[in-house]
């Protein structure tokens, strides 16, 4: 088993001990092509962290929550997974996020016999991520007018969509995926308080376009931002009651952005029920441990595929008032 660090220098010293180590004695037929591709070129890469580094560094920490849940997920089981996810959550909710890092983590440290397993899947949420992030510099670049921030958002969402096996669809795919498959909400029933974390990141981060989208002057969006962050520590300060209660949808708590930008709206979307639908096939013994790959994979293309399972986008719009609205998930940003 390997045993990973906490403190400063965790981060590179797991790092290390993942260089040696991963991969050691994996079939080849389990083994995938490791393919990556950076970002989109342009000054306004990091600008997000440059002007709001409070909020961006949060990134870095949900970063790891994410690795270190679906490791656990994978290599424990009943008392034992809950009593390590406590522990994390405790950690997570008093100390990383309240100090994260300043630099991106590598995930694979965290999740070593998750990567293994599910490459794929990591490389996948790591693609969507990294547009998050490109759309946040797009909004905190001062240079740009509204009419190019836009132009410049759509450029985003065609550069990201042209890494075609690595893409979720730019359509809202059906939420029967998330719910009403055989494994469905088996982790939100296994550990509903950190599922509630989960959910919580994923409000803000699809929270913190709308501050950009709704508000015009610098001064304006940096309110916004700041109460955007704040509603979202107020949820963590009183978790579980004032987590959401059910998945933030995008069109529901940034609705200006996903009017302007409905692709990667639905994109986002689409990466955060994947999230869920990769920790209950994780947590769900009705996946023996054997298929667990299999299975997470045929989610992938079925998440990556616009042409099945989709909504049409009027009932997408109108999902979130069927979920219970604004309030159920979190409530409004700012």
């Amino acid at each position: 088993m390997i045993q990973f660090l906490r403190g400063p220098a965790r981060w590179l010293a797991n790092a290390l001990v993942l260089v040696a180590g991963l991969g050691a004695g994996q079939p080849a037929s389990a083994q995938d092509r490791r393919d990556e591709q950076f970002y989109y070129p342009g000054s306004f890469n990091w600008q997000f962290l440059k002007r709001y580094p409070d909020a961006a560094r949060l990134f870095n920490a949900f970063d790891y929550g994410h690795a270190v849940l679906y490791e656990i997920l994978y290599t424990r089981r009943g008392d034992d997974a809950q009593r390590r996810l406590a522990d994390e959550f405790q950690y997570l909710t008093t100390d990383l996020l309240v100090h994260p890092p300043r630099f991106a983590i590598a995930e694979e440290a965290v999740m070593p016999s998750y990567a293994k397993l599910a490459w794929r899947a990591k490389e996948m949420f790591d693609w969507a991520h990294m547009l998050h992030r490109q759309i946040y510099d797009a909004y905190a670049e001062p240079r740009l007018t509204p009419a190019a921030r836009d132009s410049l958002i759509e450029r985003l969402t065609d550069y990201y969509l042209s890494r075609r096996g690595y893409a979720f669809a730019a359509k809202p795919k059906s939420m029967s995926l998330m719910d009403d498959q055989y494994f469905s909400q088996a982790f939100r029933r296994f550990e509903p308080r950190f599922n509630g974390l989960i959910w919580a990141y994923h409000w803000l981060q699809v929270g913190l376009y709308e501050p950009f989208a709704a508000y015009r002057t610098p001064a304006e969006q940096t309110k916004a931002v700041q109460e955007t962050v704040a509603r979202f520590w107020a949820m963590l300060h009183s978790s579980p009651s004032r987590m959401p209660r059910v998945m933030p949808m995008t069109a529901t708590i940034a609705p200006v952005f996903a009017r302007r930008h409905p692709r990667a709206a639905a994109i986002f979307d689409n990466l955060h029920m994947t999230h869920d639908i990769i920790s209950d096939i994780l947590v769900s013994d009705s996946v023996p441990s054997g298929r667990k790959r299999d299975v997470i994979y045929a989610q992938l293309r079925e998440m990556a595929d616009s042409t099945g399972q989709v909504m049409t986008w009027e009932d997408w719009w109108e999902m979130g008032e069927m979920m219970g609205g604004v309030e159920a998930m979190g409530g409004p940003p700012n």
